[in-house]
């Protein structure tokens, strides 16, 4: 990431602002304690803040005996302030860099070029500081140990995570996304959405302040959407966490997130508030060739 000076992030450096505008699991090595609370922070600065972050990445042939590379621009300037407790949704089209963005954010991928800051610290600077910050799901079904039970799963990221009273964050996990009755249960029964709510508790163990979620609803269905999402909000309302989602489903957008920011090509081009599914209809259908 390149270097740049330093400089306060306001409200004022938010892409959105109104209604439309243009514009694998994190393990941390750090212990528990070094997170820091809201109130410890400097006041003002938003949750997650980006400022024209750029990424590239040099693809090879896969064709034996040739090399060309092809260059492919992931991120070309996202530019977008996700504010304290709201749950902020991506969306655009495949490859449009959702994923890279979530990356960067978490700490792993370093950008090319451009900022990037949770709860006030620098993702390539601070990266230790933000990693005690977030919590992160990706929503890939191997991503648990199937053998193992729920909560020998979250015991295990209860060490990585170096946690002092390990049986509490472990019981107040499960509770919060409704496990547990399966607690015991060997992940290989689980459904894919009990499967989707576990790798949520994994998240949200050490009490972060933003979740990262990619597409944490992918392949569900209707009911165990429905469920995941009224967890999410529950998690807004109850525990404050603020939560940055991508997704393709604009009904899911539109029931759930506070506000939704549109990517594309690696820019973001509308950023809606109070956004229904009609008007996210609209925006998607504006990036159609």
């Amino acid at each position: 990431m390149t270097k740049r000076p330093r400089r306060p992030v306001s409200a004022e450096h938010d892409a959105g602002g109104g209604h439309e505008d243009g514009a694998s699991e994190l393990q941390p090595h750090v212990g528990h304690d070094t997170r820091v609370g809201v109130s410890e922070r400097v006041q003002g600065l938003p949750a997650v803040w980006a400022d024209r972050l750029q990424k590239r990445f040099v693809v090879s042939s896969w064709i034996p005996g040739r090399r060309p590379k092809t260059t492919i621009a992931a991120l070309r300037g996202a530019t977008f302030t996700v504010t304290h407790g709201t749950i902020h949704g991506v969306m655009g089209p495949n490859g449009s860099g959702k994923t890279t963005l979530l990356r960067v954010l978490a700490t792993l991928v370093i950008a090319d070029a451009g900022q990037a800051t949770v709860g006030g610290y620098d993702v390539g600077r601070e990266a230790g500081r933000v990693r005690s910050l977030i919590g992160l799901s990706t929503g890939e079904e191997r991503s648990l140990y199937w053998r193992l039970t729920a909560r020998q799963n979250l015991e295990f990221a209860a060490a990585l995570h170096r946690l002092p009273r390990p049986g509490a964050a472990i019981a107040r996990a499960l509770a919060l996304v409704r496990l547990e009755q399966d607690a015991d249960r060997p992940v290989s029964g689980f459904s894919q959405g009990m499967s989707r709510r576990l790798s949520l508790a994994r998240a949200i163990l050490h009490e972060p302040h933003v979740l990262l979620l990619d597409e944490p609803t992918r392949s569900l269905d209707p009911a165990a959407r429905a469920e995941f999402q009224h967890v999410l909000q529950a998690l807004s309302a109850e525990a404050e966490v603020t939560t940055l989602l991508t997704t393709h489903d604009v009904r899911e957008a539109a029931s759930v997130c506070t506000r939704v920011s549109v990517l594309s090509h690696g820019q973001f081009v509308t950023h809606l508030s109070d956004a229904n599914e009609r008007s996210l209809d609209a925006a998607l259908r504006r990036l159609a060739p």
